[in-house]
């Protein structure tokens, strides 16, 4: 518990101290947001905003993670290693494409094949690597099955493993960067679902399946505490960023941001064995992508949009609503989610 205060305390105040450094050093070099020609018309006045402070998230987050070890001295482990280089390694894939659309001066950045090749190649590497590094009970990060509150059914194989393990990354990686529209949507959202987690890996903590009878309720996690610290340490960095990225924005977190958190989520489930848990918990994600895929299918089928624009929040935009009453409600419905994720996950342990 020691290393997850820690953690979530540091990520925080480097976040919220490094923020500011970062939004100096991007405005210095011109790293500004374009904006999209055929977007709400009051998003003009955000051109030139900073961009790519997902960076300072995804730094504080591996920091604090690694100094909260060292001043615990509480091992660091396979899972929350994965997990951290799932978030780190999409981070990546989002700063290439911030960087080309700041250097070529353009709304787009990696072509979309270029962005998925990225997010598969990360993504099978994490799954590959999440059925490795058994620890003395002879658990790995994860099993190749489905899971929703724990595993569901037998294994799947090592390659199917690895192809649901992709779309699952990229799915909610792109999910993120799509909600991520408004001044401080996503980052509000991602930190509900990230506390989720944190409480989640740390009931999981309680409840081992380790010299308990078979017949028990438990949860065969390999490092259920590290995961609740790499939660925390994301955590306390996305608070530390909705400081300097609530409305109005004074940076944005570009793909660099997007595209890291929605892999935590990801790794996150994979590891906590939530899969199918994870759309409940990420509701909100989960609606503004469905948002975009209905838009686009009604287009191409019958050349009529559903939405005034897509992803649904601009829909809302377009309808009079201000961007902070957006963004305020578009969270309650996240926490809302959230809360039902949880109710589902404690269900079973209810008497009766």
């Amino acid at each position: 518990m020691r290393t997850i205060l820690v953690s979530a305390s540091l990520s925080l105040l480097l976040a919220l101290f490094g923020t500011p450094l970062a939004i100096k050093i991007f405005t210095r070099r011109g790293y500004g947001q374009l904006i999209r020609e055929d977007g709400p018309a009051a998003h003009a006045t955000k051109r030139g905003t900073p961009t790519m402070g997902g960076a300072v998230i995804v730094i504080a987050t591996v920091v604090a993670y690694f100094a909260g070890h060292s001043a615990t001295e509480f091992p660091i482990s396979a899972s929350g290693l994965l997990v951290l280089g799932l978030m780190t390694g999409l981070g990546c894939v989002g700063f290439i494409d911030d960087f080309l659309k700041i250097y070529r001066q353009t709304s787009l950045g990696l072509r979309s094949r270029a962005k998925l090749a990225g997010q598969a190649v990360i993504g099978v590497l994490f799954a590959l690597e999440v059925l490795h590094h058994p620890n003395s009970y002879d658990l790995t990060p994860a099993s190749a099955s489905i899971s929703f509150l724990r595993d569901v059914g037998p294994a799947i194989g090592v390659v199917p493993f690895a192809v649901w393990i992709v779309i699952l990354i990229q799915a909610w990686s792109n999910a993120v960067n799509l909600t991520d529209g408004l001044d401080g949507l996503a980052t509000g959202a991602e930190i509900l679902v990230l506390a989720a987690y944190v409480l989640i890996a740390n009931w999981q903590l309680r409840n081992p399946c380790a010299g308990v009878p078979v017949t028990a309720r438990c949860y065969p996690i390999r490092d259920p505490l590290d995961l609740a610290v790499v939660a925390a340490a994301a955590l306390g960095a996305c608070i530390g960023f909705l400081w300097w990225n609530a409305p109005p924005a004074r940076i944005f977190m570009g793909d660099t941001g997007s595209l890291a958190l929605g892999g935590v989520l990801a790794g996150l489930a994979v590891c906590t064995e939530t899969q199918l848990l994870l759309p409940i918990l990420g509701g909100l994600f989960v609606i503004i992508t469905l948002s975009v895929v209905i838009q686009v299918g009604s287009f191409k089928m019958t050349g009529r949009r559903v939405f005034r624009m897509a992803p649904l929040q601009h829909h809302f935009e377009l309808l009079g609503w201000t961007e902070s009453t957006i963004v305020i409600r578009f969270w309650l419905v996240a926490a809302l989610f959230v809360a039902l994720g949880l109710g589902i996950f404690y269900l079973e342990w209810i008497p009766g």
